[in-house]
């Protein structure tokens, strides 16, 4: 505690005689995300335009300033008593207590001198240090000016004033959220450097190549992905050895400047121009340089995280690359290279400014979670920081034998070498554990139990799979919080356990006749959809051939798909008006959305990025995307473009609340499909550069916010993060494009089935299928009056009135259990089917339960020690395991080396796996309907 004792002021003097004092700020009462902590004032005590008559100061924000009477409230001042008077307020005890007693001299007790002042600190024993946390530049020192002086003697405390602070709140404080309070430190060095030269070049090396990588492989199939969690791994060695290989040597590159003879020196004659010139000038002939240092220390957290925010953002192929190769192979449309550099820019940047718009909303407050965020900070954590020994272990018991606990680094390596070595069961050696539909292997021919218990194309009832891949499928369930995952569940068994079973076998909508799960649309004959037999030579599309050929059906989970889709169309807007509106309207008048918490008031430290650097950047890639469409005969009109960024404008509030607190996005991908090619029947591209723009618009910028919330969590200056962003997403682009650009004009016969490297392009096929199916066939004979799904757009009323009940019920009765119903959480969060299947959701549940509920409940203290840890472990050996064994088993020799025995192939000889419809197609195929 600092204890200040201002002495007794009756005489009347108002404190004329009294020596000057430090400058003495106090940080903001409300966050401020333009000012730095503590404010930058040069108006304090000494200054002759501070006024000792002002109020006090307000209290600093880390604690409650409106409730002066709580005994929890560090930040107050009292009354001491006489020295025969008892103290009526017990003084709380703490090993980091700190007393500071001032005299301020006047009136009877102005005796004292000032050579008599001097400062007496009382510190108790060091400062208790949390484990997992990286150093902290906050010294426990405390330097005092002149003015505050130490006097034991009691009469001159009399009728002074006491303020008691308490330095363990700053480090006690922490987020209100027990999840992020086990993954991310509250402490900060803001003197830790970040930009570094050595961040540049390891960053920009991987992510270059990995992005390059993942442009080929997504032409080919099968294929793996170089993510980001990879290279979070790949670049701490990389960094390590640059920090112990690099010279320690500070250089300094002189800057040019103007001699100072060339500067009059100014006297009482000097006009005002002429002494505005000058000191215009003067600046200039200063001697400055420029100094670095390849190896500025050890490497750092942030730079890691730099390194890990550059891959989130650039590694991933573009989503426009699709509508490019689709227009150029199927279509013949070919632009040319710097048609596809622009729309990949203008596709991958615009959502970046986007996202910089909503940091108020979706990256300051501290319920904005970002749950995918957290196994990274656990890692990085986990790499950079050290434990103490709290005695809690590897298994769930709370103590080893030894009473030592186990270090998360160690239980990080354990655990990735494990699953590294295990994925190689399920991944190559036994199959059979991935796909374990063990129930269907009892009963390979009954079509209703493979439908209902199946791995590969069933509704996953078995529950069990051995495969982190298919556990992990929709995000690892060590990850999302519990209550996220009870809405998801309850949403799966709803509408894929219950109503679409109902709904199959009732064969409504001629569901029956074909798979339940399937990722492709069928024609009357049972068959793949083939969309060439609906188009012209020119592609276009052909009505006669279509009437004589099939309506486009749909698999029941695919079906379901879409009507959930429709319903949270608009459930999700309402929702967010209701439950976070005054948040919004909050925003929106720039205050507050709500109080700050550690990480927010120690990135205070920081000048924040302006919002409009970010305006600026949403304004030039969209200018780009006009460029794109205009300056090149694309056919897409300006005002299909205006529209289609309106759709993640609209979005990007609602997707992001979702996404933050429970780690489910949502996509745009059939909203912009129907409304182009309800608009533009008949314009495939239109409907593809509609899409393109929109899906990844919202994607990017949902990207970008987590992101900025990862370099918030780390403490990363805010422009840090912006510059690492926009240099590598930029970069990527131009080598993205000149991959696909080199690939497509020197590799024979590109996306052809039967190429000899598999370059078969599967994701191209899909992206073709849809803009043939949406922007040809159209929304309009798919779900138009009379078609087969026309009921299908009734979701969409529903969904206007789906949250209200929810919300009326919620107000009438705060307390009970309907607070916490999310409807868009419900609907959103089985929007993953297809691809996904039953058994990505009921697996995901059961670990989730295990580890998020059981293990949280009742070894609190192993899972905040380790829970993120063996999620960030699980998919870092999975990752590296699939990649070793693409690259060394199944890459050569065309995939042809395997293991053939029962385990697998086992799996491979079920309804299940044939994907067997229920019931056979009639004679001459499904009736049409009229």
């Amino acid at each position: 505690y600092v204890e200040v004792y201002a002495a007794d002021t009756s005489s009347g003097q108002l404190f004329s005689k009294s020596p000057s004092s430090p400058h003495i700020v106090y940080p903001a009462p409300t966050f401020n995300p333009y000012s730095r902590f503590p404010a930058d004032s040069s108006i304090g005590p000494s200054t002759p335009q501070f006024q000792y008559l002002q109020p006090p100061p307000e209290t600093p924000p880390s604690t409650d300033s409106n409730n002066h009477n709580s005994p929890a409230n560090h930040y107050r001042l009292r009354r001491i008593n006489s020295p025969g008077t008892a103290i009526s307020t017990q003084r709380p005890t703490t090993s980091e207590s700190r007393e500071v007693r001032v005299s301020l001299p006047g009136g009877d007790h102005a005796s004292v001198t000032a050579s008599e002042k001097d400062a007496d600190m009382e510190a108790g024993t060091s400062r208790r240090r949390h484990p997992k946390r990286h150093e902290s530049s906050i010294s426990d020192s405390l330097s005092l000016g002149r003015s505050i002086v130490d006097d034991d003697d009691e009469t001159s405390r009399d009728g002074s004033i006491k303020m008691e602070f308490d330095f363990d709140a700053i480090d006690d404080e922490d987020s209100p959220f027990p999840e992020v309070r086990a993954s991310v430190s509250n402490i900060d060095d803001p003197d830790m450097p970040a930009l570094t030269m050595r961040m540049w070049f390891v960053g920009l090396i991987l992510c270059m190549i990995s992005s390059a990588l993942n442009v080929f492989f997504n032409f080919r199939s099968p294929a793996p992905t170089v993510v980001p969690l990879a290279l979070l791994l790949i670049s701490y060695p990389f960094g390590k050895f640059l920090a112990f290989t690099l010279p320690i040597t500070t250089y300094r590159i002189p800057i040019p400047h103007l001699s100072p003879s060339i500067v009059p020196i100014p006297n009482a004659n000097t006009s005002r121009v002429a002494l505005f010139f000058i000191n215009l000038i003067r600046p200039l002939t200063y001697s400055r340089s420029f100094e670095f240092s390849l190896n500025p220390g050890p490497w750092n957290i942030k730079e890691h995280v730099l390194v890990f925010i550059m891959a989130n953002v650039a590694v991933g192929s573009p989503y426009a690359l699709n509508a490019i190769v689709v227009s150029e192979r199927y279509y013949g449309l070919d632009f040319g290279y710097w048609f596809s550099l622009v729309l990949v820019l203008a596709t991958q940047l615009t959502g970046f400014g986007l996202a910089g718009l909503t940091r108020r909303f979706l990256v300051w407050p501290a319920s904005m979670v970002w749950p995918q965020n957290l196994v990274a900070c656990t890692l990085l954590n986990t790499l950079h920081a050290e434990d103490e020994d709290d005695g809690v272990g590897f298994g769930f018991g709370f103590r080893s034998k030894s009473g030592k606990g186990m270090s998360r680094y160690r239980f990080f390596m354990i655990v990735t070498i494990g699953s590294f070595f295990f994925f190689f069961l399920p991944g190559f050696l036994f199959e059979a554990l991935s796909v374990f539909s063990f129930i269907c292997w009892a009963a390979p021919n009954n079509i209703p139990v493979n439908q209902l218990f199946g791995v590969y194309s069933g509704l996953g009832m078995s529950v069990l799979t051995f495969d982190w891949t298919q556990i992990s499928w929709i995000g690892s369930p060590l990850m999302v919080p519990w209550w996220a995952q009870v809405h998801v569940f309850l949403g799966f068994v709803l509408f894929f356990w219950i109503l679409t079973p109902a709904l199959y076998y009732t064969n409504s909508w001629s569901l029956a006749y074909f798979p339940i799960s399937a990722n492709e649309p069928y024609d009357r004959n049972g068959q793949v959809y083939n969309v060439t037999r609906v188009l012209t030579k020119e592609d276009r599309f052909d009505l006669e051939a279509y009437n004589n050929y099939s309506p486009l059906y749909l698999p029941a989970t695919y079906a379901m798909t879409y009507l959930l889709a429709f319903a949270l169309s608009t459930c999700v807007i309402v929702h967010t008006l209701l439950y976070h509106g005054r948040s919004l309207l909050n925003g929106i008048k720039r205050m507050k959305v709500e109080s700050d918490d550690i990480h927010a008031k120690l990135m205070r430290n920081y000048p924040e990025v302006p919002e409009w650097w970010y305006l600026s950047a949403f304004t030039v890639f969209f200018a780009l995307a006009v460029v794109a469409v205009e300056v090149w005969n694309t056919n897409v009109p300006v005002w299909a473009l205006l529209l289609s960024l309106l759709l993640p404008i609209i979005y990007i509030l609602p997707s992001g609340f979702i996404y933050a607190m429970t780690g489910q996005g949502i996509t745009l991908n059939i909203l912009a499909q129907i409304i182009p090619g309800t608009l533009l029947p008949g314009n495939p591209m239109a409907n593809m550069v509609f899409k393109a723009y929109s899906v990844q618009t919202l994607a990017e910028a949902t990207s970008f916010i987590q992101d900025l919330k990862l370099g918030h969590y780390i403490k990363v200056p805010p422009r840090a993060t912006f510059l690492v962003q926009l240099v590598a997403t930029t970069l990527a682009a131009f080598v993205q494009v000149g991959v696909k650009t080199w690939i497509f004009a020197n590799v024979k016969d590109i996306c052809d089935p039967l190429q000899k490297s598999q370059l078969t392009c599967p994701h191209n096929q899909v992206f073709f299928t849809a803009s043939a199916v949406w922007g040809l066939i159209g929304p309009s004979r798919q779900f138009g009056p009379g078609s087969i799904y026309h009921p299908h757009l009734y979701a969409m009323i529903i969904g206007v009135f789906l949250p209200i009940p929810f919300w009326f019920w919620q107000r009438r009765y705060p307390d009970s259990l309907f607070k916490y119903i999310s409807t868009p959480v419900i609907l959103n969060g089985v929007s993953a089917i297809p691809p996904a299947t039953g058994i990505n959701y009921s697996s995901w549940f059961a670990v989730g339960f295990i580890f998020q509920y059981l293990i949280r409940k009742r070894n609190f203290a192993w899972w905040s020690k380790f829970n993120y840890v063996l999620s960030a472990a699980l998919d870092s050996g999975t990752v590296i395991s699939l990649m070793f064994i693409f690259f060394s088993l199944q890459f050569p020799r065309n995939g042809t080396i395997s293991v053939n025995w029962w385990g697998n192939w086992v799996h491979q000889r079920t309804a299940d796996w044939q994907r067997t419809p229920f019931l056979k197609i009639p004679p001459g195929g499904i009736p049409q309907p009229q």
